[in-house]
Parts: structure tokens; sequence; C-alpha cells
């Protein structure tokens, strides 16, 4: 008899790409500010590059947990007990139901440069959501951590 189950957690931040991205960002603010000196130009390299960062930070860094007998995706909690069976998918897959399998109805923790997924049927009858969709690195994880933490 298992009596808790194992916790889960994963936090989908954002790929190094972003992180050069934000760093263009900020040299591109001190090109914009070089005329007006070097002070105003170190300013907007910093600047540019702290506000360009912190915005990729902020959409990049989301937390999926598995925690006592809830699912917490983001902002959303959902009792486990309102979750049917996990479906792992693979690339292709992902790809699909984020495109033309997709759900209006459902609920999608996207994230498009994760390429693996799990999707969650929603079995509670009171729920208008069919689904839910995370974006993971470890979907194996995430299916083993809902199935323990599934009530008897």
């Amino acid at each position: 008899m298992q009596l808790s189950a194992a916790p889960y957690e994963e936090r989908l931040t954002a790929p190094r790409s972003w992180w050069l991205i934000s760093f263009l960002v900020g040299v591109s603010m001190a090109l914009v500010l070089l005329p007006f000196g070097t002070l105003p130009m170190l300013g907007g390299l910093a600047g540019g590059t702290a506000v360009a960062a912190v915005a990729a930070s902020s959409y990049g860094s989301v937390r999926i947990r598995v925690v006592g007998d809830s699912l917490i995706a983001g902002e959303a909690k959902i009792p486990v007990a309102a979750l049917g069976e996990a479906e792992i998918l693979d690339a292709e897959e992902t790809r699909a139901w984020r495109t033309h399998k997709a759900d209006p109805r459902a609920f999608m923790l996207l994230r498009a440069y994760i390429p693996t997924a799990l999707r969650v049927e929603v079995t509670d009858p009171e729920d208008p959501t069919p689904y839910l969709y995370l974006s993971t690195r470890e979907p194996e994880r995430l299916a083993e951590a809902l199935r323990a933490a599934k009530p008897a």
C-alpha cells in the first residue's frame, strides 16, 4: 500500500535562444541611443536587455506539479480524482493536438518550444473541459505521478 504519491515538479523554462534574443534587444536599444552619447547607450543596453529578459522569463517559466491529490499546471489546480487516462504524445502527435486535433474548450498549457506533451482526459461531468494538454519535457514521469496520485 502506497501512502503518498511521489511528488512531481517541472519548470518549463525558456530556451537558450530566447536569452540571446534578449541580449540582441539590448544591443538594438543601445544602437538606437548611440547618437545621444555613451551613457545613454549603456543604459539602453542594460535596460533593453533587462526588459526583454524579464518578458522571456515570465512567459517561459511556468511550473507543472503533482502535489498530494492535485495537479497544478500554471495557475490551474485540478483534483487528480477528476482526471482520466493520460496519453503520452510524441513530437508528431504533440503538433497534431495543438493544431488540427485541438478542442477550443480544452485547457492548454502550451509551450511550442517543448516537443512533447501529455494529454489527460477530464472525467468530471460538471467540468466542460474535455482534456488537459500539458507541454512537458518528461511526459512519462508526469503520467506516472498522476497514476500514483489517484485514489484507489
